[in-house]
């Protein structure tokens, strides 16, 4: 789809630091992608009482490596 934005070139400077692409094309696309992976991001407070561990699990002992 071709669209005309205006973005505020210190923000493309910015993000340009960020990415190995060259064109804004390409930097749209990318930033875009990584939006879309974010917000499908399970957010890890949706999960809270959901996962049941073992009675004998010991967090604290695989800490250390025992």
């Amino acid at each position: 789809m071709r669209t005309n934005i205006v973005i505020e070139d210190n923000l493309l400077k910015e993000a340009f630091k960020y990415t190995d692409v060259s064109t804004k094309k390409d930097l749209i696309n990318h930033v875009l992608i990584e939006f879309i992976k974010n917000q499908k991001r399970l957010d890890i407070r949706e999960i809270q009482g959901k996962i049941s561990f073992k009675d004998d699990y010991d967090y604290k002992k695989l800490r250390k490596g025992i």
